[in-house]
């Protein structure tokens, strides 16, 4: 879970301006669901915002609730409009939502809608078809399978699909032949994540009140099933047979689609008799310094769109243990910048984890090949890429036509 980028002051980032600036620049309507950050997808939108500002698009961002994002993002300068959408189960209340949509699509004489998720098009696009402007999507997961709101989604008409993964635009394909799609990587301020620029992991431990001896293992991210921090859990005992210094400290907060999870967890680990060997921090603001005290960091998630602490764990430098599946196939090489194990085989988790413990040297040639990856997911080459494929769809469309 990347720290709540609301809580910093923006940067102004001239290098990552568009070189084709035009007089007539392109006016874009994103719809974003959400109004406070819970996760990558609304970090993804912030990052959007603050370092594609300055390009020749002009960006009118439509929330459709009120919230912290909502003043961050008028603070930089973007124009931004709420649409109270409530509940798409509450008929009324959608289709007012939609038509407002549609008024600010005409009142700012936007030339194509961007919804952010699923949600953001199911909204978005219905206003954009209302007015006859096109509009297309970025789906930040896995449509596979397809859930309700995926196929309802991909019946709205759209011009082109972004997808966060090749593995998502592979499932996006399947569930929708005929709309194009194209990848676009998240990206991390790998300037955050620079091992030099923090104080030492030994230092760190002491004041997070982390043990100061032994080995220390961790994990980030909200507390949901699918993100597998039992999963961790159960590779404890195997990990303390070996190493009975090991601590695992598992960093996130109770998400609020699964609030029975954070109960699951610390049943699981007292059944494991493993409590006094894992400390669960809750959410916690200040992640590349948690990440900078662990000396292994694991993502266990299943089947992941795609997995930004990975990028921010090779970034510092630390050997990093991944889910051998979706997104995080396309950052980690199992052998030469990282680990790859199965979601939910602790086993081989615990393997792994010994493995990086039994030759050091290859743990630290793991991590120096790490840190040479993560530049390829820069917040910066996000942002250029993303407004590369947009004109490059929107283009497309036009000479179609």
């Amino acid at each position: 879970m990347p720290e709540n980028p609301l809580n910093r002051p923006s940067e102004s980032l001239s290098d990552i301006q568009d070189a084709n600036q035009d007089k007539n620049p392109l006016r874009i309507a994103v719809i974003m669901p959400l109004a406070e950050q819970r996760g990558g997808g609304e970090l993804m939108f912030w990052q959007l915002m603050e370092y594609g500002r300055h390009s020749s698009i002009e960006w009118v961002a439509v929330f459709l609730q009120d919230g912290p994002m909502v003043q961050a993002v008028r603070g930089l300068g973007v124009t931004v409009e709420v649409v109270e959408a409530g509940r798409m189960r509450e008929g009324l209340r959608f289709l007012k939502a939609v038509q407002r949509i549609a008024e600010i699509i005409r009142q700012h004489r936007i030339d194509f809608v961007l919804g952010w998720m699923g949600t953001g098009h199911l909204y978005g696009g219905l206003a954009a078809l209302k007015v006859g402007v096109p509009a297309m999507w970025y789906q930040l997961g896995i449509p596979a399978p397809p859930d309700k709101l995926d196929r309802i989604a991909v019946r709205i008409p759209a011009f082109g699909v972004l997808a966060c993964s090749e593995a998502g635009a592979k499932a996006q394909r399947d569930l929708a032949p005929k709309i194009p799609v194209r990848v676009v990587y998240p990206g991390v301020e790998l300037d955050r994540f620079i091992g030099g620029n923090l104080e030492s992991p030994a230092v760190l431990r002491r004041k997070l009140g982390l043990p100061l001896n032994g080995l220390l293992i961790g994990i980030v991210g909200r507390l949901q099933r699918w993100k597998g921090m039992h999963v961790l859990a159960e590779a404890m005992p195997e990990i303390l047979k070996t190493r009975p210094d090991a601590h695992c400290v598992i960093v996130g907060g109770e998400h609020a689609f699964e609030p029975d999870y954070p109960a699951f967890l610390n049943s699981r680990i007292q059944e494991l008799g493993v409590a006094e060997h894992i400390t669960l921090t809750g959410l916690q603001r200040n992640i590349p310094e948690w990440m900078q005290a662990m000396d292994i960091i694991v993502h266990a998630s299943d089947r992941e769109p795609f997995g930004i602490v990975i990028i921010e764990g090779m970034a510092l430098g630390k050997p990093v243990i991944a889910g051998d599946a979706a997104g995080p196939t396309e950052i980690i090489t199992h052998g030469v910048n990282g680990l790859l194990s199965p979601y939910g085989d602790a086993q081989s988790l615990a393997r792994n984890v010994l493995r990086l413990l039994a030759e050091p040297e290859f743990a630290a040639k793991l991590g120096n090949a790490a840190a040479e990856r993560a530049p390829f997911f820069s917040v910066q080459q996000y942002s250029r890429n993303i407004m590369s494929a947009l004109r490059e769809l929107y283009s497309a469309r036009k000479r179609k036509l």
